[in-house]
C-alpha cells in the first residue's frame, strides 16, 4: 500500500533520526557558524583568551585556535568538519588555524544568504571555487619573494606569529631563538632548502622567566647520569650512542642449570661479570667519554664505566638518539662489536645540570649541529605550555618561509586586496555565480574587520578606510593597525606572514564550506549500547536482558 500511494520506503534502524532539505543544510550552517564565533574573539593582537576546563579540571589558557577547537568537545558533525579545518592548518603550516576557521564561518554565512534568495547550493559552490582558484592566483601575485635567509624579515615574521599570544612581552626574544634555531637545522636537499623542525627538541621547565628560555647548540635529554660515581661533566666529549643493551639478556626459552657445589655458583657469577666486563672493554676501547643507551645497562657495567671514567645514560628514546646522531655527527651503532672511533660524535660540553628538582643532561657546543634544543622557562605551568604553543608557531612560520622564500604583509591587508580584486573579477563572470563571486570576496574582509572589533574599534570605519586605501595602486599592502584604530601600510610596519599560511587558510576553508553546502540530507544512527563482553555465559544472558519483551 505504502508504495501504491507513492509513500517512500526508508528502511532503517529504529531510533535513527534523518534531516533533509533546508532545513539540514541550515542546521549544519549554523553548526560551523557558531565554532567560527568561538573563536573569532581570539583573533589579532588584542584579541581574548580562552580558559578551558577538560572532564578531569584540568585547565588550559591559550588564544590558539587548533588548541581551543582541540580541548572543546564537538559533537556535531559539521562542526566537527571546522574543528578539522584547524587541525589540518596547524599540521600543514603551524600557523593562521584561526584564520582558517573565522574564514570558512563567513563563507558559510554568506552562502545562508544566497540560499535564502533561492539560489541553488551546486551555483555557489561552483563559485567559491572559481573564486578560491582566483584567490590563489592574486596571493601569487602578491607574494615577495626573499633574497637569501634574511634575518630581519624572519624575525618580522616570528614577530608577527607571536603578537596575538600572551607571551608578547618577550616575543623578541623568542622570535631570536626560533630564526637562529631554524636556519641551524636547515640543510640543502636536492637544491631546495628543508628544515625538519622535528629536529628541534623543547624541554618545558617552570620556574625563572621566559626571557631566561635558552637555545642549545646541541641536545638537552631530560635524563640522568645512571651511576654516583660518574663525572658530571665532560669536556671535548666523544659520544658513543648505542641502541643494544649492555646486560646479560636472558633466553627466550626456559633452561634450567645444575650446580652441584659453591664453586660452580662462582663460576657461573665470574662468568656474567666477564661478559659484561667485555661488553663495556668495546665502548672504552672505541674511546668513548659518553655513552648514551637506548636499552639498559646492568649494575655491573655501570661500575666497570664509571671506573673508566665513562658518563653513562640510559633507556633514551629512539628519537633522542636520532636528533643526538644529527647533533654531534655520531651514528647509532646496534651491536657493540660494530662500534669504533669512526661512529663516536662530538660535542664541546656534556654536562649534568640541576633545573629545580630535575636533572637534565646538556649536549652543547656541537660543531653546526642539524638538530638543536630549545629549554622554555616560565613562572607556572600555564605560562610555559602558552610560550610552547607560541614557539611552535613562530618555528613553523619561519620554516615556511625558509622553504617556499616568499611572504606577504599581514593585519588584514591581503585579504583586503584579494577581495577587491576578486569583486572585479566577479564581474567578468556575470550570472549568478558573480553573487557567490562577490559572497567569497566579502568573506574574506572578515579578518580586517575582526582585528577592528578585537581591537575595540569601529570596523565600519577602519573597512572604509581600508577600502579608499586598497584602490589607489600604492595601497596594496594596508591593513588594520589595531593599536591605532586605523589602517596603515603593514610592509614598513613589519607586520608579515607566510604566503604558505594564508593559501591553506583560504582553501582549506573554501573546501570545507564547499563539502558543507553539498550536504541536504543527514541521517544520524542512534547510539546504541556498549557491546557486551565477548563469548557466551552470563554475557550474553546480559545482553539479552535489554531486548524488547524480555524485561
Amino acid at each position: 500500500m505504502a508504495q501504491l500511494s507513492g509513500t517512500p520506503i526508508l528502511i532503517l534502524k529504529e531510533g535513527t533520526e534523518r534531516e533533509r532539505g533546508r532545513s539540514a543544510q541550515a542546521n549544519n550552517i549554523m553548526a560551523g557558524i557558531v565554532i567560527a564565533d568561538a573563536v573569532k574573539s581570539t583573533l589579532g593582537p588584542r584579541g581574548m583568551d580562552k580558559m578551558l576546563v577538560d572532564s578531569l579540571g584540568d585547565v588550559t589558557i591559550t588564544n590558539d585556535g587548533a588548541s581551543i577547537l582541540k580541548e572543546i568537545d564537538v559533537q556535531h558533525p559539521a562542526a566537527k568538519m571546522l574543528v578539522e579545518v584547524a587541525k589540518t592548518q596547524d599540521q600543514e603550516t603551524g600557523d593562521g588555524t584561526t584564520t582558517s576557521v573565522v574564514i570558512a564561518g563567513e563563507l558559510l554565512k554568506r552562502a545562508q544568504n544566497l540560499l535564502e534568495k533561492k539560489i541553488h547550493p551546486t551555483i555557489i559552490v561552483g563559485g567559491y571555487q572559481k573564486a578560491t582558484d582566483k584567490a590563489t592566483q592574486i596571493l601569487a601575485d602578491l607574494s615577495i619573494t626573499m633574497e637569501g635567509p634574511d634575518k630581519k624579515t624572519l624575525r618580522g615574521i616570528a614577530n608577527t606569529s607571536m603578537n596575538s599570544k600572551s607571551i608578547v612581552g618577550s616575543r623578541d626574544h623568542f622570535s631570536d631563538i626560533a630564526v637562529k634555531a631554524v636556519l641551524q637545522i636547515t640543510e640543502d636537499i636536492n637544491g631546495k632548502k628543508r628544515a625538519d623542525i622535528d629536529m628541534i627538541e623543547i624541554i618545558k621547565k617552570q620556574g625563572k622567566s621566559l626571557n631566561e628560555t635558552e637555545l642549545v647548540k646541541g641536545m638537552v635529554i631530560d635524563k640522568e647520569i645512571v651511576h654516583a660515581a660518574m663525572p658530571r661533566k665532560v669536556e671535548a666529549a666523544k659520544i658513543a650512542l648505542v641502541n643494544t643493551a649492555i646486560e646479560v639478556t636472558k633466553t627466550e626459552f626456559d633452561a634450567e642449570i645444575r650446580i652441584d657445589s659453591p664453586d660452580q655458583i662462582k663460576a657461573f657469577l665470574d662468568e656474567e661479570e666477564r661478559m659484561l666486563k667485555s661488553m663495556v672493554d668495546k665502548v672504552i676501547d672505541s674511546g668513548a667519554t659518553v655513552l648514551i643507551c637506548q636499552k639498559g645497562i646492568d649494575d655491573v657495567a655501570q661500575h666497570y664505566l664509571a671506573k673508566a671514567g665513562v658518563l653513562a645514560i640510559r633507556r633514551a628514546k629512539k628519537s633522542t638518539l636520532e636528533k643526538l646522531a644529527k647533533a654531534t655527527g655520531a651514528s647509532v651503532a646496534t651491536n657493540l662489536d660494530e662500534l669504533t672511533k669512526d661512529y663516536l660524535g662530538k660535542a664541546g660540553i656534556v654536562e649534568e645540570v640541576r633545573i629545580a628538582d630535575d636533572k637534565l643532561l646538556y649536549v652543547r657546543d656541537c660543531k653546526d649541529p642539524k638538530a638543536v634544543s630549545i629549554v622554555i622557562r616560565g613562572g607556572t605551568e600555564h605560562v610555559v605550555d602558552e610560550a610552547d604553543r607560541a614557539l611552535h608557531d613562530a618555528l613553523s612560520v619561519v620554516r615556511n618561509v625558509i622553504e617556499d622564500n616568499t611572504y606577504v604583509a599581514g593585519g588584514g591587508s591581503v585579504e583586503a586586496e584579494i577581495a577587491k580584486r576578486l569583486e572585479t573579477y566577479a564581474t567578468q563572470i556575470g550570472g549568478r555565480e558573480q553573487l557567490a563571486i562577490e559572497a567569497f570576496a566579502e568573506a574574506l574582509r572578515v579578518i580586517p574587520r575582526t582585528l577592528a572589533e578585537n581591537g575595540g574599534h569601529d570596523p565600519i570605519d577602519i573597512i572604509a578606510d581600508l577600502n579608499k586605501d586598497h584602490s589607489k595602486a600604492t595601497g596594496i599592502w594596508y591593513g588594520v593597525d589595531v593599536f591605532k584604530g586605523k589602517s596603515v601600510d603593514m610592509l614598513k610596519a613589519g607586520v608579515i606572514e607566510p604566503s604558505r599560511v594564508k593559501l591553506q587558510a583560504i582553501r582549506a576553508a573554501s573546501e570545507t564550506a564547499q563539502m558543507i553546502l553539498r550536504i541536504d540530507d543527514v541521517i544520524a544512527a542512534k547510539a546504541g549500547p556498549p557491546p557486551g563482553p565477548p563469548g557466551g555465559g552470563m554475557g550474553e544472558m546480559g545482553g539479552m536482558g535489554g531486548m524488547p519483551g524480555m524485561m
